[in-house]
């Protein structure tokens, strides 16, 4: 059910992304255009959801029919600001909270009640997986400015598509209000310019940008680990343990 849902989202993404490339792969929207990408997406969502409807497991339909509302609210909401470059720092955690961080908070949540637990567990776990989807997010914002062993400096993809991310945003709270305009002008206007991508890249750094996203990042890192450790100990437990680390600590 959750692998459906993952996969309609990654569909309609790439047409709202108007991209040509998943994992190496053409993309649906590049092999058959818009309108049949949007028909596969909806007919691999109505498959989950029939899923969940024909084993009659509605706490299960709940959690993923929460999951597709609270996605959908967060590409609208991110699209709505992109246009203005006015995002805050509150407005950022509500758009990956709902774009990100909901499906993995829909995984934990789903696997909780798949094995009958009661809602204060299954909430719990949501509760993990929510804050465990954050941090992940946060480490995807920091790769857009740390050097790539491939190419050998920092992508800045996440400038050249305008998108508004957390070293950034910290960095436009941090700076007068001359740099600060200088920057957005930069973003609206020179996205597509490496050497003013670069300055961006830079200026960032400089104003501590990536340690203050490190230190969020870690925060909920800990956040999710405390929920972790109301539990037992046992194997399941080890493992979200070791996952929540890979979250945080990972090359790519």
């Amino acid at each position: 059910m959750i692998e459906l849902l993952h996969t309609a989202t990654l569909v309609h993404d790439d047409v709202i992304d108007e991209a040509n490339f998943r994992r190496g792969f053409f993309s649906i929207n590049a092999l058959w255009k818009n309108k049949i990408a949007v028909l596969v997406g909806d007919f691999l969502l109505s498959r989950g959801l029939l899923l969940a409807v024909k084993h009659e497991e509605f706490g299960l339909l709940k959690i993923m029919s929460t999951a597709v509302q609270d996605m959908s609210e967060g590409e609208l909401l991110q699209i709505e600001k992109a246009r203005k470059l006015d995002i805050t720092e509150n407005v950022y955690f509500d758009i990956i909270s709902q774009k990100t961080a909901t499906l993995i908070a829909a995984c934990c949540a789903s696997g909780a009640n798949s094995v009958g637990q009661n809602k204060e567990i299954v909430e719990k776990m949501r509760l993990f997986g929510e804050k465990a989807g954050i941090a992940f997010q946060i480490k995807d914002d920091l790769f857009d400015y740390i050097q790539s062993p491939l190419i050998g400096k920092p992508t800045g993809i996440d400038i050249r598509e305008q998108k508004m991310t957390l070293p950034l945003i910290y960095t436009l709270n941090s700076v007068d209000k001359e740099l600060k305009n200088q920057i957005i002008n930069t973003i609206k206007n020179y996205h597509k310019d490496d050497k003013k991508v670069a300055d961006v890249i830079a200026l960032v750094k400089e104003n501590g940008g990536l340690e203050y996203a490190k230190k969020i990042m870690n925060d909920y890192h800990k956040s999710a680990l405390d929920i972790l450790n109301t539990f037992e100990d046992n194997q399941a437990k080890k493992s979200l343990i070791l996952l929540l680390d890979y979250v945080v600590n990972r090359k790519k």
